[in-house]
């Protein structure tokens, strides 16, 4: 494990690749079992219910993917492999600290949030990891979004995880290795799909409901 996190620090190009495809796989599973859990309870309501209230909620589902979103951020941000690890962990922490059932409902991963939800915590991670990043305006312009929603979306992740950026080593290796399962599950050969994120009975235990949040 401490071999696997030293690698993620270093951050050689192979390194990137990898630990971005393993995010994208994570967050794209996550967000078509959220959009399918979302469309269920939408045809067994008596009234069509509207959707939470977010920043990070957007009004119509972006038009790129999830995968070309991360690919998209790792070329242009210039940020090592470890900022990855720390953006999901941020994300991981937002979700969790939401602040009650109807608040972790408007952060659900969907294909309405996690575009947003991802260039905020990379942003967020790559102002906490390395020593020189590039400000907020260019990160707008590699979101796709205005430098005034930028600036709002990290006011409001900062208080959304109380200012907690700091990530002890424990916390890094653990989140390590979920993503290097990710790792293994894409580059083994095709078989039953395996989940690396919460299963439902543990989101049920979490008091997530049928959103399916993210998990170390």
């Amino acid at each position: 494990m401490a071999e696997c996190d030293q690698e993620l620090v270093a951050g050689s190009a192979q390194d990137m690749l990898r630990v971005v495809s393993a995010l994208a796989g994570i967050l794209e599973r996550v967000a078509e079992r959220n959009d399918a859990a979302a469309a269920a309870e939408l045809e067994l309501a008596a009234a069509p219910a509207m959707a939470s209230a977010s920043a990070f909620r957007a009004t119509t589902k972006p038009g790129i993917s999830v995968r070309a979103y991360v690919a998209r951020i790792a070329r242009f941000a210039g940020c090592s492999p470890a900022c990855y690890v720390v953006a999901y962990i941020y994300l991981d922490r937002l979700l969790h600290r939401g602040g009650g059932r109807r608040r972790r409902f408007a952060l659900a991963v969907d294909s309405y949030s996690v575009h947003r939800l991802l260039i905020t915590t990379v942003l967020a991670a790559v102002k906490f990891m390395d020593d020189i990043c590039y400000n907020n305006a260019y990160f707008a312009k590699v979101g796709g979004i205005s430098l005034a929603e930028m600036n709002y979306l990290e006011v409001d992740f900062l208080f959304g995880v109380g200012f907690d950026l700091n990530v002890t080593p424990e916390t890094f290796g653990d989140y390590c290795a979920v993503l290097q399962s990710e790792m293994l599950c894409a580059e083994a050969p095709p078989r039953q799909l395996q989940y690396c994120c919460l299963s439902d009975e543990e989101a049920a235990g979490a008091g997530c409901s049928s959103q399916q949040q993210l998990a170390a």
